[in-house]
């Protein structure tokens, strides 16, 4: 299948799990939002998917109907995964045109004209510029999506895009999402919120809680989310409530770099 798989997927730091088990499907063409309150595990879908150091894991994840819980980080890359971060990281010295047309000769992928999309995302005033240097928060989300652009990824996992974001850029970034959307594209948006909902229209909304996929259905469960919270959504279906931060080990990395990955 086309498109990203996840079944039964497992992942734990140390002795403690945070992904019990978790099934995902998200055709290409589709975009799924999945949705959860703080330590449900959201984060770590995406890690895990990316191949971050830290985490044991067992289960099956696959793009295309290729396995990547065995692959490195730049193989699952080629293959067309990639995400976007809630705290992009500036590259000094490295200007994105460069960043962009090294990263597409070096995926053996086709990309895209960098200067069309970048006239159509907005991004012309930065394509000389450092990667992320000095921009706004909304500017790096966008320039994110605007490199996803270009680059042609076939699986998107974007991690908490609207987070720290004002309304106006959640609007910006909203239409850069909708700019991104086609049929050949998978896109996983993690949020905390429906606010960025009302501008991007998912095909299904997922509900996370205590490291699974408790209840999907479409874009009205976001709705009903807001209106009664997780509180409501764990009384329903008789759920326990999360684990708190002290019963949940912080990976190594993530105390030390503000990096995707360890080096």
């Amino acid at each position: 299948m086309k498109g990203l798989v996840v079944e039964n997927l497992v992942a734990s730091v140390e002795d403690v799990e945070i992904l019990k088990g978790l099934d995902l499907e998200v055709r290409a063409g589709e975009l799924h939002a999945v949705m959860g309150p703080n330590g449900s595990g959201k984060s770590t879908l995406c890690h895990v998917l990316t191949g971050k150091d830290d985490y044991t894991v067992s289960g099956h994840a696959s793009v295309h109907g290729h396995d990547v819980l065995s692959l490195d980080v730049d193989e699952r890359a080629r293959l067309g995964l990639m995400q976007s971060f809630q705290y992009p990281v500036e590259v000094p010295g490295v200007s994105l045109r460069m960043f962009l047309e090294e990263a597409a000769a070096a995926g053996g992928r086709e990309a895209r004209p960098v200067d069309e999309l970048a006239d159509q995302f907005g991004m012309q005033p930065f394509l000389d510029r450092a990667v992320n240097d000095d921009l706004s928060g909304g500017e790096k989300k966008k320039s994110e999506i605007y490199q996803m652009a270009v680059l042609q990824p076939s699986v998107v996992l974007l991690d908490e895009i609207d987070s720290g974001l004002d309304i106006d850029a959640v609007r910006q970034v909203a239409a850069a999402v909708n700019e991104l959307r086609n049929e050949d594209t998978a896109i996983v948006m993690i949020t905390h919120y429906n606010r960025i909902l009302e501008y991007v229209t998912p095909d299904r909304v997922h509900i996370m809680m205590n490291g699974r996929i408790v209840e999907s259905g479409g874009p009205e469960l976001a709705d009903q989310l807001e209106q009664g919270g997780y509180e409501q959504v764990r009384k329903r279906l008789g759920l326990a409530d999360e684990p708190t931060s002290e019963d949940r080990p912080t990976p190594v990395s993530e105390l030390f770099t503000d990096t995707p990955f360890d080096v």
